[in-house]
């Protein structure tokens, strides 16, 4: 069975390219432009990983993975970031650190090897 990853950015052709990328990988691969309906996507796909972009239309990824991290039934689900700052230290809030994180531009190698590490814990 093939793991399942979520990948939530307000760009088209990131989530284009990335899905395309990860399903080539091997990967089943659902998108969301918006984040409004992360929970109801996580509820009916669920994930084994989400990728998200911090800097979402109306959303902040960080606000995002605290609210995740919160809930039970997502408590444990892998996030990988994904921004254009590289500012770690502002990620690793206590309650929005993600597993993982990835600046732009970044390397489509470097993105497998972190989502392979996250799926293999």
């Amino acid at each position: 069975m093939c793991k399942k990853i979520l990948i939530l950015d307000d760009d088209a052709d990131v989530l284009d390219m990335l899905s395309y990328f990860l399903s080539e990988s091997g990967y089943e691969v659902h998108t969301l432009l918006r984040g409004e309906k992360v929970f109801e996507a996580i509820a009916s796909f669920h994930p084994d990983l989400l990728l998200m972009d911090v800097m979402l239309t109306n959303m902040d990824g960080r606000l995002m993975r605290a609210r995740l991290k919160s809930k039970p039934e997502t408590k444990a689900l892998p996030v990988i970031l994904i921004s254009v700052t590289g500012d770690v230290f502002e990620w690793y809030s206590p309650n929005g650190a993600p597993y993982d994180f990835l600046v732009k531009p970044f390397n489509l190698e470097d993105l497998l090897k972190k989502v392979e590490l996250q799926l293999a814990a």
